[in-house]
């Protein structure tokens, strides 16, 4: 029966994340685990009323099939957003997608071919990671430094023939880390000069709460980029509703291939969201959202000050919703996970982050979808954990 399936699914697993997440249902656990937006601001009356506004009005279109390009409506309101923080986007170049996870794929089936060179960062996002892989490519892995990747390393894998380039230049998941102003210019002239793919993820860029916001690698290129976002962290993770601006030749390709698909995003959904941003004041939104996931970082960074060991680093982002931790060397997170569970408190190893097995004493921490209170104690129990580990 080993050819009962195609090659292709003997190269990925299941999603690490996913699994822990069986493990944090245990109620009297605290998670740190999964890349969970903060429940408590979903605007559920907001939406509720949009909803039976689109059934009230147009009820019957909404549950019908639709276009694969996305509601037009809604597309234009993603361009005028856009628009308002100085980036001209013709809506017609947008793409809505279910999810932005179904971009990668979309890339994938599009641009990969079994032994494509894809770059990606050292960590790099699992989701991404494990979309491409089935594709079967040779994944090239370039380190993150405090302000982007390096550009050496970067320099040396797009001449040695990378197909395209994956990156979250904004509050990066796994690490929070961001490209500095002056690394996004100096990555831009070097997707140019050897004209490779860019595909910006920028699911976190709008959750900024320290610092000022910076022009995305895609507004400093010459053309060959596609720019992703999505409503998940802004709006509701469960409508699956992202997007993707494209140049033409490569957006119809990825209608096509989104037509094989599924044919297009749900209806229903994008009409509801829709109505939602037309009546709805979504900045301000969002600035609830900024507020607290910065609120809730900051007693995290305070907390692990206080109860991690020395010699324990952590990142501190101005933005996202992750910190990222680095034990000594020698020390194994998934050994901490093991203590940490038993102390009823989970976090996501970092070795899934990095194709090549390394990361062994990292870890990433969520912080947007857990109170003060039950980040305080917490992370007093990791500290625990990490001191049991340490002796």
């Amino acid at each position: 029966m080993s050819d009962k399936f195609a090659r292709r699914m003997g190269t990925v697993h299941r999603s690490f994340i996913r699994e822990i997440l069986k493990v944090t249902a245990d109620p009297e656990i605290i998670s740190f685990a999964g890349g969970l937006p903060n429940p408590e601001l979903f605007p559920v009356d907001a939406m509720d009323k949009a909803a039976h506004e689109v059934f009230a009005t147009i009820g019957t279109s909404a549950l019908q099939y639709s276009t694969t390009e996305g509601d037009a409506g809604l597309r234009a309101i993603i361009a005028a957003r856009y628009a308002r923080r100085g980036l001209a986007v013709d809506p017609d170049s947008i793409l809505v997608t279910t999810g932005s996870q179904q971009i990668l794929d979309l890339c994938g089936k599009v641009f990969l071919d079994r032994g494509s060179k894809v770059v990606i960062e050292r960590p790099g996002y699992l989701g991404a990671i494990q979309a491409f892989s089935l594709f079967e490519p040779e994944f090239v892995t370039v380190s993150l430094e405090a302000d982007g990747p390096n550009l050496e390393e970067l320099e040396a894998a797009f001449k040695a023939g990378a197909k395209c380039f994956y990156a979250v230049p904004n509050f990066q998941n796994p690490s929070g880390m961001s490209y500095s102003a002056k690394r996004r210019e100096e990555v831009a002239e070097l997707l140019d000069k050897y004209d490779v793919l860019f595909v910006e993820d920028d699911p976190y860029g709008e959750l900024r709460f320290k610092g000022e916001r910076l022009p995305s690698v895609y507004s400093l290129r010459k053309g060959g980029s596609l720019l992703c976002g999505s409503f998940s962290k802004i709006a509701a993770p469960g409508f699956r509703i992202g997007w993707v601006v494209a140049p033409r030749d490569i957006y119809d390709k990825l209608v096509i291939a989104k037509q094989a698909a599924d044919l297009h995003t749900s209806t229903v959904a994008q009409a509801i969201l829709r109505r939602y941003l037309e009546t709805n004041d979504i900045e301000q939104h969002v600035a609830l959202i900024r507020e607290r996931y910065g609120s809730q970082r900051n007693v995290m960074l305070e907390m692990a000050r206080k109860h991690f060991p020395a010699g324990v680093d952590v990142t501190e982002p101005e933005g996202g919703m992750f910190l990222w931790a680095t034990l000594p060397e020698g020390t194994s997170s998934m050994d901490l996970l093991d203590l940490a569970v038993k102390d009823k408190v989970a976090f996501v190893p970092g070795r899934p982050f990095y194709v090549d097995g390394s990361g062994e004493n990292t870890l990433r921490l969520n912080f947007s979808n857990s109170d003060p209170v039950r980040i305080e104690e917490g992370m007093r129990r990791l500290g625990v954990s990490i001191g049991s580990l340490l002796r």
